[in-house]
């Protein structure tokens, strides 16, 4: 949507890994203190995995259907957000080659025409895109939820007492070697069971009037 979503959440991972890093840390305060001597040391310290928060939210059924939902929904204010870039585009080079052919007075009315559109056309991108992250934001809440539970259910019958979320660019994992992204993503779909959108035909991409960097979006506790 703006700015090219398709699917990909690039910074939502700090909320959501809040959740599971506590829940995580809470199943492991909640283990025996201290184990046998016999006890091999992976037995004690208990099995730690990874998990990529970002990828299994947008990969989950439910994720690609409400994701999709979302830029249908936005689709006719991108359109017309792309119309408005165009027409402002459009008078700045008119401008640029009449500009030596105008006298002083009408090229500053035009100048003060074009900024008053190029206003014009941020206000409206600013609050469309505000409106586009809340919703956004009501799906990752909603989704992290009830992928929380998944994981605690998932990470106790396999045995994990511990699970970080590499889509955290705080989380500090040099090495792992069982990511249980993939599994995570069908236990939530056994779950949840939603089907998946059916695919849809290529469109090509879409120009959308240049923009800030999207702020994080971060799941919320709920």
């Amino acid at each position: 949507m703006f700015r090219s979503f398709k699917y990909q959440m690039t910074v939502l991972a700090l909320g959501l890994s809040a959740l599971f890093t506590s829940a995580a840390l809470a199943q492991a305060a909640a283990a025996p203190a201290a184990a046998p001597a016999n006890t091999p040391a992976a037995a004690t310290t208990g099995k730690i995995a990874i998990v990529n928060i970002q990828e299994a939210i947008s990969a989950t059924n439910e994720g690609k259907k409400d994701f999709d939902t979302l830029q249908q929904r936005f689709s006719p204010k991108q359109a017309e957000l792309k119309g408005l870039n165009d027409e402002v585009e459009n008078l700045k080079k008119t401008f640029q080659t009449q500009s030596d052919k105008l006298s002083d007075e009408q090229r500053n009315t035009k100048a003060k025409e074009i900024e008053a559109k190029q206003k014009t056309l941020q206000r409206s991108y600013e609050d469309a895109q505000a409106e586009y992250q809340q919703a956004e934001q009501e799906v990752v809440n909603r989704i992290g939820a009830k992928m929380l539970n998944v994981l605690e259910k998932y990470a106790k019958s396999n045995g994990y007492t511990m699970v970080l979320d590499i889509s955290n660019p705080q989380t500090p994992v040099l090495y792992a070697s069982t990511n249980i992204t993939k599994e995570l993503v069908d236990a939530y779909n056994a779950e949840v069971p939603v089907a998946a959108p059916a695919a849809r035909p290529a469109t090509g991409a879409k120009a959308t009037p240049p923009a800030s960097p999207r702020p994080a979006v971060t799941p919320k506790k709920p």
